[in-house]
């Protein structure tokens, strides 16, 4: 295995020099890589963090003024000219605070070796690889139009991204048909089966399609290209553009591709039962279906979420049917307890700091409960029975355990990195939403890619209400990935009207 390892990488190590473009494609296509561990010199690695640093270290040796550094042909004088005409990050100063603010929790966590292999694979890693696609990726010979992304850089983003979505999801879909490649005897069982794909346990399924189902989405309404009309027309293509595509026309075949992709992602969702993430895809579906529609579906939209709301807290079978798949769920009341004892582990002393990087199930031990009692909201004598049956408290005893993380994307982030990691990170959200509605508003090429991007996120914030999103090499990296996508549409809106190659060369 060690051997094959290190083939792997002298290949891409070589792919990296003769093309950094293709290379940072493979890390995109190859995220669930980061299953595949191994160890340098004793420092655990995964082959996903491997081809980030390979790919990071060419890029800045070869393509950076490093090397005149090196060769003494570059000095600091004409090092800081450079600077004066290049773009600044979009996210420069967030990105300084967020390896500051994770280095502390590192800090916090009293410099483990799990707490800095977590900082190194979900901060420093993601950002150089965002750094990498702000530099490969942008694209300042456009001429661009609302109905055309085929001149920009942005699919050699959404491609890769693209075939990974779609190899995860033909696992998933084989494993929730056969019950085959399950490795746990619960989740493969006909009853319950659920499935995994290659991640081990089923909600990682949703967590990782959910917000690429909204971008692909986006992506697909670009490629075809002005065919989505507002009001009652929305989704009716016209005959007139879609004739000009033939079954071997290569543009046919991009659109089937996508559109298949999307389509398989949902079944895999489904055969995974990842409650969360098709709720938060309904959310990023509704956002972008509102907003690209004309006044009549939005005002539609608007009277049936509000019949949907009466109708739910009036008639009594709807409500029960709405309740006992949320907070009367077991999955639920078990997430719920998780909350209550991070909370309580804060509000002692760590308000501020949180629990450090990769502690949170040290830290949150002392006031874990070993178990609850799993409560039938509709029986109106469930506590008497609790009290007066053991055979029935044994029916209904849940024990728990610690999780590595509580399960909310706000105490996910409050845990690991304190107070002002949590702002931090919502700081973050709200400014990658900001510009997606500026272009959206500004009506910038790619605009339904944007409000695709903008749902991508509503899905993570959505779904993270009951998961974690981000704490997982593979979330992390697609985290950054979507906060690159999104600053290289911003890019390329503001170079279309700016039209000067000169002050916008290089970041």
């Amino acid at each position: 295995m060690d051997l094959l390892i290190i083939l792997y990488l002298i290949f891409y190590l070589v792919l990296a020099k003769i093309r950094l473009d293709w290379a940072v494609m493979l890390i995109l296509a190859a995220l669930p890589s980061y299953l595949i561990r191994f160890k340098i010199l004793s420092i655990p690695f995964t082959l996903l963090e491997a081809m980030i640093l390979v790919s990071f270290f060419i890029w800045f040796v070869f393509r950076t003024e490093f090397k005149n550094f090196i060769r003494g042909q570059y000095g600091w004088r004409e090092f800081k000219e450079n600077r004066k005409k290049r773009m600044k990050y979009p996210f420069g100063l967030e990105i300084i605070l967020l390896l500051v603010i994770s280095f502390i929790a590192v800090a916090v966590a009293g410099f483990s070796n799990s707490a800095l292999g977590i900082w190194k694979a979900y901060f420093f890693e993601p950002v150089l690889l965002f750094i990498l696609m702000l530099n490969l990726f942008k694209d300042t010979n456009i001429r661009m139009n609302a109905n055309d992304t085929n001149n920009t850089n942005l699919g050699k983003i959404l491609w890769p991204l693209a075939v990974s979505a779609l190899a995860v999801s033909i696992l998933a879909i084989y494993q929730g048909v056969s019950g085959n490649l399950i490795f746990n005897d619960f989740w493969a069982a006909a009853g319950q089966r659920r499935a995994v794909s290659f991640f081990g346990y089923p909600n990682a399924v949703g967590l990782y399609l959910a917000p690429l189902i909204l971008a692909m989405f986006g992506w697909l309404f670009d490629q075809v290209g002005g065919c989505i009309k507002g009001g009652a027309k929305i989704f009716n293509f016209q005959f007139s553009i879609l004739k000009q595509f033939s079954i071997f026309n290569f543009k046919t075949l991009k659109l089937f591709f996508i559109f298949v992709t999307i389509i398989l992602s949902f079944l895999a969702i489904f055969f995974a039962k990842s409650k969360g993430a098709l709720i938060g895809i309904t959310a990023g579906l509704f956002l972008f279906v509102f907003s690209a529609s004309g006044k009549k579906i939005k005002w539609g939209m608007i009277i049936l979420v509000l019949v949907a709301a009466i109708g739910i807290s009036t008639w009594p079978p709807l409500r029960d049917y709405a309740l006992d798949k949320t907070i009367y769920s077991k999955s639920y009341q078990i997430r719920r307890i998780g909350w209550q004892e991070t909370w309580k582990m804060l509000k002692d002393g760590r308000l501020i700091s949180g629990a450090g990087l990769a502690d949170y199930q040290k830290t949150v031990a002392p006031y874990h409960q070993e178990g609850v009692f799993i409560e039938d909201y509709r029986d109106s004598e469930w506590l008497a029975k609790i009290r007066a049956s053991a055979e029935f408290r044994q029916k209904n005893w849940q024990p728990l355990e610690i999780y590595l993380y509580p399960h909310n994307i706000f105490l996910n982030f409050w845990s690991e990195l304190g107070l002002a990691g949590t702002l931090l990170f919502i700081w973050i959200i709200g400014k990658y939403l900001v510009l997606g509605f500026r272009c959206w508003v500004l009506g910038v090429g790619n605009k339904y890619l944007v409000m695709g991007l903008i749902g991508a996120m509503v899905v993570i914030i959505v779904h993270g209400l009951v998961d974690v999103p981000y704490f997982k090499n593979d979330l992390a990296v697609m985290f950054w990935t979507l906060i690159a996508l999104m600053s290289l549409v911003d890019f390329n809106g503001r170079y279309e009207y700016t039209n000067n190659a000169n002050d916008t060369n290089k970041y």
